[in-house]
């Protein structure tokens, strides 16, 4: 064997496990790009048993696909994680993530060390982040333009969806949208026998006990019970002496007297985190009580947060009446919604911003993907609020890439060539769109920057139905800045892992 014919062997066998696995991130990357942009079509995901989801949400595809590959699964984590932090943003997320990948094996595959490449990548991703924070546009409340263009950006320009999604957002209120622990997207519920509706209260989905006689309650007081609604019970052992079931029976005198009290205070409704006795669930039957077993840990949380009812376990039934009554919620109305099969609980007029967005549709694949598209726009908003916009399309990492170049000049080392993959790899999102709308993207790329820097402005771009420049901000076409922005933390994470690996070993199954 000749001596070149030699070292491109050694070659191929030392970049096999970095080609194996950008090969594998290339093919997830392929199930999704197709979807990006005004363009974008639809993917069709079908089931073991025949059962369809017609989609372009980047996270809902990469979730439901049959994926083995470990590399790939890495690749999939990108999307769940986006979906995770921001809601939104999930396709480009993985794109940039491949490209990364893509333009890091064309490095190293050139002969410059890996760690050298990864480093440079984790520069120009810092870099990256910090110019298109300083380009991000500040909202300013809920009435702003730049909101709502970027709301409709998000919502696939669906009016009916979106419009539920802004006056929701409006209930709720600036400043519980800032919440850390509170995501908009988590009030939205789909079905396809309803209507669309914005609901100003909660949605239980346990059915109520005995809904043919107790199906609505107005102005009605709340108990919580972190617990199950039944008597102190007893050691089997102690029941076989007469002085344990003397105890039995005045055990039961109590929970007789503490169902009574319930009922005098006032109280209509009863949720319950366990179950509930025959004796007390015929005593609540007799006088009107609504008894929703099976209530779950983080619905009481809600519950108890919108009424103003205290979860207790069942030893604060023995509380004197006055304590008691202070442990109970309020709810204006209460009531089981047949069509819906679930207990609507509505808000007190000073918990409004306790809402719940009801989307409805045809059938149960439209109205799943109309769920979908609800939920994306409600995260957006909520980004929008909480980090500002910048204009979509890949416009703004187009002009941040241009920008890497010139850092690129000042990096000393091999880093210069990592800091020139994440520059290239920032261009993916643009060009993809512009393939999608039918375009040469070398072309187009190179037309648009030229206007970018003609007009000294990061919004220009190529209108995807003509093919001429446009200004993205002044058309509405918007982003929410955390979403490009965790995308790009997460996919330079992502793709510098996968560059690192050298080698893929099988674990040994543990007996």
């Amino acid at each position: 064997m000749s001596q070149s014919n030699q070292s491109v062997h050694e070659s191929d066998e030392r970049y096999a496990t970095l080609l194996n696995n950008s090969n594998a991130v290339r093919a997830v990357c392929s199930a999704v790009e197709g979807t990006l942009g005004p363009k974008g079509l639809d993917v069709m995901l079908v089931g073991p048993r025949g059962e369809v989801i017609i989609t372009n949400d980047g996270v809902t595809i990469l979730d439901k696909m049959d994926v083995t590959h470990p590399a790939a699964l890495l690749l999939i984590g990108v999307a769940r994680s986006q979906q995770n932090e921001v809601g939104d943003g999930t396709t480009t997320a993985t794109v940039l993530a491949g490209a990364f990948v893509q333009e890091g094996v064309a490095q190293i595959t050139r002969g410059v060390p890996v760690s050298k490449v990864v480093a440079g990548m984790q520069q120009g991703v810092s870099a990256a982040i910090e110019l298109l924070s300083k380009r991000a546009r500040r909202i300013d409340g809920l009435n702003d333009p730049l909101l709502v263009k970027t709301a409709y950006v998000a919502g696939r320009e669906q009016e009916d969806v979106v419009k539920l999604v802004l006056e929701a957002a409006e209930k709720v209120g600036v400043s519980r949208l800032l919440q850390p622990s509170f995501t908009l997207a988590d009030s939205i519920i789909s079905h396809e026998k309803a209507n669309n509706e914005l609901f100003e209260g909660i949605l239980l989905r346990q059915k109520p006990l005995h809904p043919h006689l107790i199906s609505k309650l107005t102005n009605t007081r709340i108990l919580l019970l972190q617990d199950a609604l039944e008597p102190e019970s007893l050691d089997e052992e102690v029941l076989t002496t007469e002085a344990g079931f003397a105890q039995y029976m005045d055990l039961r005198r109590q929970f007789g007297a503490q169902l009574e009290r319930i009922a005098e205070l006032g109280v209509g409704a009863v949720l319950l985190e366990r179950g509930i006795h025959p004796d007390a669930e015929q005593f609540c039957a007799d006088h009107g009580i609504m008894v929703i077993p099976r209530v779950s840990r983080e619905d009481l949380r809600r519950i108890s947060a919108m009424s103003g009812a205290v979860p207790v376990r069942k030893t604060a039934l023995h509380k004197p009446n006055e304590q008691f009554a202070n442990l109970l919620g309020y709810t204006p109305s209460i009531c089981y919604d047949e069509l819906l099969d679930k207990v609507r609980v509505a808000a007190r007029q000073d918990q409004s911003s306790f809402v719940t967005v009801i989307v409805g549709a045809s059938t149960a694949e439209v109205v799943g993907e109309r769920a979908r598209i609800a939920r994306d726009a409600a995260s957006s908003i909520q980004a929008a609020i909480r980090g500002g916009v910048l204009p979509g399309g890949g416009t703004s990492e187009l002009a941040a890439s241009y920008e890497l170049e010139r850092y690129r000049e000042t990096v000393k080392g091999m880093e210069a060539f990592g800091v020139a993959a994440v520059a290239q790899a920032l261009r993916k999102p643009m060009t993809q769109i512009l393939l999608n709308a039918g375009y040469n993207p070398l072309e187009k790329i190179e037309e648009t920057r030229a206007a970018q820097i003609a007009k000294q402005s990061d919004s220009v771009g190529i209108d995807c139905d003509t093919g001429l420049i446009m200004d993205y901000e002044e058309a509405g076409i918007m982003d929410p800045a955390l979403v490009k922005i965790h995308a790009l933390k997460i996919a330079g994470e992502v793709g510098a892992a996968i560059l690192r690996i050298h080698n893929v070993i099988k674990m040994r199954q543990e007996q």
